[in-house]
């Protein structure tokens, strides 16, 4: 069982390293001029439609950090001879470019952030305000949703991934908190 949740983990690895890269590329203050708002201060309803904290910087550090890095996650792999990828199901990770791959998985990523901002904007629930567990978990729901009609994999993967990322991501909020990269401890 343990190899199995580590295997849930290496598999979603790129994704959260993209997902934790917006506040560390802010915070050294690397592509400045894309930290512009995705939604250039539009409102519905007189709410915002995602925040101004929603920013091209933090979409496209994601993307390009997830379609880098999934490919040398599948490198990594095949040198050391791990079995992360046959155990969770996915057999196909050798047919598929490991580019789309990272690309698709970045694509789920910032889907599930952007889509879980925009639900909370219609809650009219500030950014950084509790939306547990979703706040911790929604890029894994946009993965799902892009991936699985790709991937097929196991439910119990996905539900698997859901609570360890759960888990992991207040775990590493935390300590971003504290180190100053978070304004929120969850």
């Amino acid at each position: 069982m343990l190899y199995y949740l580590l295997s849930c983990i290496y598999f979603f690895g790129p994704a959260y390293l993209a997902n934790a890269s917006p506040p560390l590329i802010y915070k050294i203050d690397m592509l400045k001029g894309l930290g512009k708002p995705i939604d250039r201060g539009a409102k519905l309803n007189n709410e915002p439609i995602l925040g101004d904290h929603k920013t091209w910087r933090g979409v496209i550090s994601e993307a390009v950090i997830c379609t880098l890095l999934t490919p040398a996650f599948i490198w990594i792999h095949n040198l050391l001879g791990l079995t992360h990828y046959e155990t969770i199901g996915f057999y196909a990770y050798n047919q598929i470019n490991g580019f789309l791959l990272g690309f698709l998985l970045s694509i789920g990523i910032v889907f599930g952030d952007l889509a879980f901002a925009f639900i909370k904007r219609r809650l009219k629930l500030k950014p950084g305000a509790k939306f547990i567990p979703f706040d911790q978990t929604n890029y894994v729901i946009g993965s799902f949703l892009v991936l699985q009609p790709l991937l097929q994999l196991n439910l119990s993967f996905w539900l698997w991934l859901f609570v360890l990322t759960f888990l992991i991501h207040v775990l590493f909020n935390r300590i971003g908190y504290n180190l100053g990269l978070h304004n929120a401890k969850w």
